[in-house]
């Protein structure tokens, strides 16, 4: 299973359209080779350049295995129309948080988990929650690092 964005290529810089110094939207992503028993997707994007330790951009799970792809823009609706469910970032919010180091070039990890269940977490879950729900049900995994700097 392979995940890629066409806003950045993998180990680029993310463009400051996705970031907190500009529009913070969420970039698209589309992801291809799809596990057999995917019931699921799950994308989780974080830093773990942050100087409190890993710092939490997006928790998106119960994604639909028929999906293959995100577009840009996904409002930060516990429900959004692309389908799924979105938690709180570590921004205390819910969806997409960009990039926003308080200084130097940070690493940012957009995972890809193909699930074989689907989650059932109420809307608002937070990371640990969703990777508590996924222990032993994880078909794959897949990741995209991008990094921004300020």
């Amino acid at each position: 299973m392979e995940l890629k964005s066409s806003a950045f290529q993998k180990g680029e810089m993310i463009p400051k359209t996705y970031t907190c110094d500009d529009i913070n939207i969420s970039p698209a992503l589309e992801w291809s080779s799809v596990p057999e028993g995917t019931k699921t997707f799950t994308i989780i994007c974080d830093d773990p350049d942050a100087p409190s330790g890993n710092f939490v951009h997006w928790v998106y799970y119960d994604i639909p295995a028929n999906i293959t792809g995100l577009y840009e823009g996904i409002k930060p609706d516990q429900k959004p129309e692309a389908g799924g469910i979105q938690g709180k970032n570590d921004f205390r919010k819910t969806g997409y948080g960009g990039p926003c180091p308080p200084g130097g070039t940070h690493r940012y990890f957009f995972k890809l988990y193909a699930v074989d269940k689907v989650l059932g977490l109420e809307p608002g879950a937070n990371k640990q929650q969703v990777m508590d729900a996924m222990k032993g049900h994880i078909l794959f995994e897949s990741e995209l690092m991008g990094k921004y700097s300020r």
